[in-house]
């Protein structure tokens, strides 16, 4: 256990490098210079070319791009993410105000669309071919392919515009103002649920249906035991390995739906800030933000390598 735990951290760590590569390589070849946005952002109609190289040199600009990814690697191992162009303030401060956001709003997805869209497909592989599997089948397959940010501008239109039941954007710590905080986190939350729903009541329905038709299962209920007993007990542990890989699979697509769904809804989460970032060029608040999604991926997917091991025992960790 401890081999494959060291192994999979390494290849991590080299899928985290590359990831950062490629981020600081396509920041870079954008067209603009985020120097001319950082003036204009300042409203200085007039900078000399002196000027001009002190704020390079402030920023690390003025050095080839090797450069700047070592200089930029050697601050990450130090707990330093570089300075803000747009924003001229620390990076870390700014992903540590608003990455809290982020994982709340995924955290209560992530769990919601776990619990419900298992539990519908279990209910539709036990209820093969009643309305409910039907009902139940058709919605899943609307909601794997409804784009979430049309869904939410959809929730904002109904229940925000012309119901006037909920808020229409922004967002409240719930230590402040619970209720209020709850309201603005519904629509999101509902948009971040929709597409790992869908997809984990299709899986969870696929799985269970081709484990029922073990013969341990049909042993179980010849011996009479209560379907209850037989869908918990038996079938629904071992139908958990692919529901639970498509898990892993989830903590990526909420987290990166985040990017649209904050932009959608006006809330100070990470993903609004990269996208802000990205039409800024602020290099480093984007390829900070994309490494701490990678390490959020990565941790996501080593927690599901490992949980095989429960959920099957025969499964062995070389």
């Amino acid at each position: 256990m401890t081999t494959f735990i060291i192994r999979r951290l390494i290849q991590g760590l080299i899928v985290l490098l590359v990831v950062t590569l490629l981020v600081f390589g396509v920041m870079r070849f954008l067209p603009g210079d985020p120097l001319m946005l950082y003036v204009a952002q300042n409203q200085l109609e007039n900078i000399s070319s002196e000027q001009m190289d002190k704020l390079k040199h402030e920023f690390g600009l003025d050095k080839p791009a090797p450069i700047q990814y070592v200089d930029w690697m050697k601050g990450v191992l130090k707990g330093d993410l570089g300075t803000s162009i747009f924003y001229h303030e620390k990076v870390a401060t700014l992903i540590g105000e608003r990455l809290p956001v982020t994982f709340y709003l995924g955290i209560i997805a992530f769990l919601i669309s776990s619990i419900v869209g298992t539990t519908a497909g279990v209910i539709c592989a036990v209820r093969r071919g009643k309305w409910l599997d039907t009902t139940v089948t058709v919605l899943a397959n609307l909601g794997i392919t409804t784009p979430s940010f049309w869904f939410g501008i959809l929730l904002i239109y109904m229940f925000a515009l012309k119901l006037g039941w909920l808020p229409v954007c922004g967002y409240t710590s719930p230590f402040e103002n619970f209720v209020l905080s709850s309201k603005q986190v519904l629509m999101p939350v509902i948009c971040l649920c929709l597409i790992p729903i869908a997809s984990l009541a299709r899986q969870a329905r696929s799985s269970m249906l081709e484990v029922i038709r073990q013969d341990y299962i049909r042993t179980a209920w010849s011996k009479g035991l209560k379907e209850r007993v037989i869908v918990i007990r038996h079938a629904l542990k071992n139908s958990l390995i692919p529901v639970v890989t498509l898990l892993g699979m989830q903590v990526r697509n909420i987290f990166g739906g985040a990017v649209l769904i904050e932009t959608v809804f006006n809330i100070p989460g990470i993903g609004r800030l990269m996208v802000q970032a990205v039409f800024g060029q602020d290099y480093q608040v984007v390829q900070a933000g994309v490494l701490v999604l990678a390490v959020v991926v990565m941790l996501s997917n080593l927690i599901v390598d490992l949980s095989y091991g429960w959920l099957d025992p025969r499964i062995r960790y070389g």
